[in-house]
């Protein structure tokens, strides 16, 4: 078993019996005082993070991890199933796994998906995502004080504050960290 010394920065470790990400790593010798490792840890299981100290020879257990691009083929009933464009193998998600990122996803849409051990445990979505708007009330002539803004309903449900130009049936991009308009694409 690797000992604290050899774990790295995007490696996932098992800490208090949960996957943890490792999100920033430093080995510290502090003057009279024995190395150690301190790390910044994100649980996989609830997205809490928090700074943790290991003895530098204490033992860690690094977990095997895979990353898949997946494509996200449908959505029925509360299950998303994603394939595998290289080996069509698909992979089914319930909808508290996918969570917020299912306002992002759209068919043939490509997502990174992290395994361990074979089990899939986080999404990671692109910087930002084509959405087709399919509602949006018109904007009103004379209506051009500076970034006035209206609702509009994507395709996946989401609604994002666009400007008055956009109307139905554009595709636009939109960021998926926050959810914000970015452009027309």
């Amino acid at each position: 078993m690797p000992s604290a010394n050899d774990i790295r920065k995007g490696n996932v470790i098992k800490y208090n019996n949960e996957p943890h990400f490792v999100m920033e790593v430093q080995h510290r010798t502090p003057g009279n005082l024995r190395a150690f490792v301190q790390a910044k840890l994100r649980s996989l299981r609830n997205g809490r993070s928090g700074e943790v100290r290991f003895n530098s020879t204490e033992p860690v257990e690094v977990l095997q991890t895979d990353r898949q691009t997946l494509e996200f083929s449908y959505a029925d009933r509360g299950v998303y199933t994603f394939m595998n464009p290289e080996s069509f193998e698909q992979y089914e998600l319930n909808e508290e796994f996918v969570a917020s990122s299912k306002n992002y996803l759209v068919p043939n849409g490509m997502v990174d998906v992290l395994f361990i051990e074979g089990t899939p445990v986080e999404i990671s979505l692109p910087s930002s995502v084509a959405l087709k708007v399919v509602e949006s009330a018109e904007g009103l002539r004379g209506d051009t004080a500076s970034n006035v803004q209206k609702p509009a309903k994507m395709e996946t449900g989401l609604t994002v504050q666009v400007p008055l130009f956009i109307k139905e049936g554009e595709i636009i991009k939109v960021s998926t960290a926050d959810g914000s308009y970015l452009g027309r694409a």
